[in-house]
């Protein structure tokens, strides 16, 4: 099966390098997706830019591919999900939540000279990097793409109610299924508690698993594609 890979922000198609080796040895067909303005120069790039990028990925695939979004990433999947319900297998979403219609994409952190940089490792600490190393961490701060602001301040658009039907496996590093279930059900994540087919994957990981747990997230979402 073809495995669409979106990386989060500050983030470039290579993050998944390791993953996608690995899926591969799986049998997979890996297909990190090239974002605008994450890796192909753009500072003007849009939300609409990255969201018909992910969907003509999608349209490329052979058949009806996995589509895994990353932190903010999976409200990128979850459009995709929107635009092309019929034609994805399902919807992998790690260590993120979609965002709902009329949201801001990405909000939390300050725009400066017209693009978010990646704000540093104090906002962080704790359960989201706590399995990385210094040099990891130099790594990646290094190696961030700041996110032009027509990406992290535009506005989700969902259509089609047909999303809902698309089956949903959500890959917990940072946090448990148990809680990723109560914040569903006290109303925090309002897109998968209307879906019909949501299902959990816990992954002994911080935020960004495919740094540092490549194998595991890739037997992951091996397993999430096979049971499709």
């Amino acid at each position: 099966m073809d495995i669409l890979l979106i990386a989060g922000l500050w983030l470039d198609g290579s993050v998944w390098d390791n993953v996608a080796t690995q899926l591969q040895a799986r049998g997979h067909r890996a297909v990190p997706v090239t974002l605008p303005g994450q890796g192909d120069g753009s500072t003007s790039a849009t939300l609409a830019d990255q969201v018909t990028a992910v969907v003509a990925a999608v349209d490329a695939a052979a058949a009806r591919p996995m589509v895994a979004g990353h932190s903010a990433a999976c409200s990128l999947a979850w459009l995709a999900a929107d635009a092309r319900p019929p034609k994805i297998s399902k919807v992998a979403l790690i260590g993120g939540f979609p965002s709902p219609d009329g949201e801001t994409y990405f909000d939390a952190f300050p725009v400066q000279d017209g693009a978010m940089p990646f704000p540093g490792w104090s906002e962080f600490e704790g359960p989201d990097s706590a399995d990385l190393d210094d040099a990891a961490k130099q790594a990646i701060a290094s190696a961030a793409i700041p996110v032009p602001e027509g990406i992290t301040r535009g506005v989700i658009r969902l259509a089609d109610e047909r999303r809902y039907d698309v089956p949903v496996v959500l890959i917990c590093p940072e946090f448990t299924p148990a809680q990723a279930r109560e914040w569903i059900g006290q109303g925090q994540a309002p897109e998968l508690a209307k879906s019909k087919n949501v299902s959990f994957l816990d992954i002994d990981s911080g935020h960004w698993p495919m740094i540092s747990a490549p194998a595991d997230l890739a037997r992951l979402l091996s397993q999430a594609a096979e049971e499709s």
